[in-house]
């Protein structure tokens, strides 16, 4: 992080932050509570090294994280990640179908395990599918990889149709508020704004996933998955630059689970905020959530039959041969 877009997250928390001197003691400054809780967070680093780094006390660093996730979730987070207006999700979807061909596409969606200590209460029910105590952030990112949905806390032993029908965004979707009535006709359909998932989301009017290989797909269908698949590798990329940044999410946090959920949330309007800021990033950082997109998409646990239409599929994939040429080898 620049010391400018230091100085903006400074001034933006400082109403919530700034502490004043009283006569028996002096405060922590702003600059110094700021850089503190930064700290903790791009490094994963225990409340005592972070102490000894800046020469205070442990409780005084973990009053500046609570303190600086709680500010940011006020101020921050709501500046950074924004539902878009109709004017952004036309330029959402125009970037989206001239870099990757798509069209009206506005982003994908997917979910990142962030590993946590075993909570005293429900713990088995944080234990997800890869061993390890967890809980799942939610993400939709548009074609720059930037968050403009973000849904964080659940267990990390739900599956992730299950945290999709648990979010804000499924209920939207579900009251037809999610996007502005723009369609578009592709073909033989006419659709809305969509976005990108995986094998593991249900098939909906504004959710497309890839065709389920039973290795009897059409040449066509294979087209489609492979022009789908290279278009949300976005939000895989995404997940291993905000892991990567801010490295609290990779190493197991022994901080309360709802401090977690603050600190997730403050993360990804930091890695917003870094983005838009034109911050340089070391591709040394990048964590295995990209590598993930190089692999098969995953078998979906539900039945494709009855989810939703198909037509939109079919027309993109029409689309895709017409337009577009793509080679096998």
């Amino acid at each position: 992080m620049s010391e400018q877009s230091f100085i903006y997250v400074c001034n933006k928390l400082r109403p919530a932050l700034e502490r004043q001197h009283s006569t028996f003691r002096q405060c922590v400054s702003l600059k110094k509570r700021v850089a503190i809780a930064l700290w903790k967070l791009a490094t994963g680093s225990e409340y005592r090294s972070v102490g000894h780094l800046f020469g205070v006390s442990i409780t005084t660093v973990c009053r500046c994280v609570q303190e600086f996730c709680a500010a940011a979730e006020t101020l921050l987070v709501p500046e950074q990640i924004r539902f878009p207006d109709e004017e952004k999700f036309r330029e959402m979807a125009l970037y989206i179908e001239n870099r990757w061909g798509l069209p009206h596409c506005v982003g994908a969606i997917d979910g990142s395990h962030i590993p946590i200590i075993a909570p005293q209460h429900y713990h088995t029910d944080y234990f997800n599918r890869k061993g390890w105590h967890s809980i799942i952030l939610q993400a939709v990112v548009d074609g720059r990889g930037q968050f403009w949905n973000v849904f964080a806390g659940l267990p990390g032993s739900l599956h992730d149709a299950r945290v999709l029908r648990l979010s804000t965004l499924w209920e939207l979707a579900t009251r037809g508020n999610l996007f502005p009535a723009h369609f578009r006709t592709i073909g033989t359909a006419t659709t809305c704004y969509y976005v990108l998932g995986d094998s593991a989301y249900p098939l909906q009017d504004w959710l497309l996933k890839p065709f389920s290989d039973t290795g009897r797909l059409t040449a066509e269908q294979q087209i489609y998955n492979q022009k789908f698949c290279s278009t949300r590798v976005v939000v895989e990329n995404a997940f291993g630059r905000l892991k990567g940044r801010w490295r609290c999410l990779l190493k197991r946090n022994d901080c309360d689970v709802e401090l977690v959920k603050s600190m997730v949330l403050t993360c990804c309007a930091l890695h917003n905020l870094c983005e838009s800021h034109g911050e340089t990033y070391e591709t040394v950082l990048d964590e295995p959530d990209a590598e993930a997109a190089a692999q098969p998409p995953r078998m979906a646990v539900t039945q494709e039959v009855g989810e939703g239409r198909d037509d939109v599929r079919n027309a993109l994939m029409e689309h895709l041969m017409i337009n577009h040429s793509f080679s096998f080898d």
